[in-house]
């Protein structure tokens, strides 16, 4: 697959995707705690099958927003209407917009010369990674990439974490889902300005059973 060319840096890219980025992303689990709680997630076989579902579904859904803000052909407010319309669960809107906020206070740390007003106050998290992909030069493969990239790893780690997985072999797991991870990126970048709209009633359901559970240990 040829990866499209982009002004934008490696470092930055994998700084993007980087899990200790400070945007809060490390307080939600992408549903993987409730479903741990259920017995749906339980060793790495059914870990990678969830992983494999939430990538597919609600990353390609996140994913093709960011990269049509990235590319310039939906301007953010509309990406965060497109946004609420194709994320059904109250619980998961709840979590895109924390998680964006976070990412909107960064963006304006570390680029402070653009204005970020567009994007609102509480952006949902594709919104505002959408607009940081158009300024950092990144097209809409490498942005789509970001937020598919992250939609997996930040599960795995919470599953790990919760589960007392083995590091390696949940490294390892990421490591195997990375050309599947590339497929959804490349899908997403060709098909603009067209977005995903599937959705998951099994992953809808988890998001809203999480947060009437009593001290969850994960936000979502």
């Amino acid at each position: 697959m040829t990866v499209p060319h982009s002004g934008v840096g490696l470092a930055t890219l994998l700084t993007l995707a980087d899990s200790r980025l400070p945007i809060g992303g490390h307080v939600h689990s992408g549903g993987v705690e409730e479903a741990i709680a259920e017995g749906l997630v339980r060793d790495l076989p059914t870990l990678e099958a969830y992983l494999l579902r939430r990538m597919r579904i609600s990353g390609a859904v996140a994913a093709s927003i960011a990269a049509a803000v990235a590319a310039g052909v939906l301007p953010a407010d509309a990406a965060d209407r497109e946004t609420d319309a194709r994320t059904p669960s109250p619980a998961a809107r709840a979590a895109s917009r924390a998680q964006g906020r976070g990412l909107r206070r960064l963006a304006e740390t570390v680029w402070p010369d653009h204005d970020w007003t567009a994007v609102g106050r509480r952006p949902h998290l594709p919104v505002v990674a959408g607009v940081v992909g158009a300024v950092t030069g990144a097209g809409p493969y490498e942005t789509a990439s970001v937020q598919i990239y992250t939609a997996m790893t930040g599960a795995a780690i919470a599953a790990q974490r919760l589960l007392a997985l083995d590091p390696g072999a949940v490294a390892g797991c990421t490591v195997a889902l990375a050309a599947e991870c590339d497929r959804i990126a490349a899908s997403v970048a060709r098909t603009l300005p067209a977005l995903s709209d599937e959705s998951d009633p099994l992953l809808d359901h988890l998001g809203e059973r999480h947060v009437r559970r009593e001290r969850p240990l994960f936000v979502s």
